[in-house]
């Protein structure tokens, strides 16, 4: 007859395995959570949920990206009216208030455009079939940030791919700071 170890042996070997459990669970969801974090920025986008895109998305870093990428050419605009060819032209022009031209960026930073984003196309241009599942391919992944590329569907591996940057803010919790754009817009 063979002997059988102590009881408290089979405990602490039970307790051993739910350590060793929780840390390889923690670490998959540390390592997982980017990937998390754009598919609820997707979803958020998808479905126009403002609350969570301002807890997803760091507007402010997003926007000071974007600036540069979106620069629209400067527009020739029609010379003012002049005082002594156009009287009542200069005066209407004078009294009607300046409305300012919309910020370049802000149709990329709507919830419908961000959703565009998501799916590797600018905003408003996504086909009504665009591929609404597919993956987003991992570009580079390091313990506070992350990329993800995503082409348009039927584009070559990195032709044309809008980058998502994401950085990590707290343990499990990442936000999107930057987007690139392909050069093509």
């Amino acid at each position: 007859m063979e002997p059988r170890a102590p009881a408290h042996w089979s405990l602490t070997r039970a307790i051993f395995r739910l350590i060793v459990i929780a840390i390889v669970g923690t670490a998959l969801v540390f390592v997982t959570a980017p990937f998390f974090a754009f598919r609820a920025v997707k979803a958020a986008a998808r479905d126009g949920d403002g609350n969570a895109l301002a807890q997803l998305v760091d507007y402010p870093a997003v926007r000071q990206g974007l600036r540069p990428q979106v620069a629209a050419a400067p527009v020739s605009a029609p010379a003012p009216p002049d005082i002594w060819t156009d009287p009542i032209g200069a005066v209407r022009r004078a009294i009607e208030p300046v409305i300012p031209t919309p910020p370049a960026v802000e149709p990329y930073l709507s919830a419908s455009g961000l959703y565009d984003l998501t799916r590797g196309y600018g905003p408003g241009k996504a086909p009504p079939d665009a591929d609404r599942s597919a993956l987003p391919r991992l570009r580079y992944w390091g313990p506070n940030r992350a990329r993800f590329a995503v082409p348009p569907k039927g584009a070559k591996a990195g032709a044309g791919a809008v980058i998502f940057t994401f950085e990590r803010r707290d343990l499990f919790t990442w936000k999107l700071v930057q987007i690139r754009l392909p050069d093509s817009r």
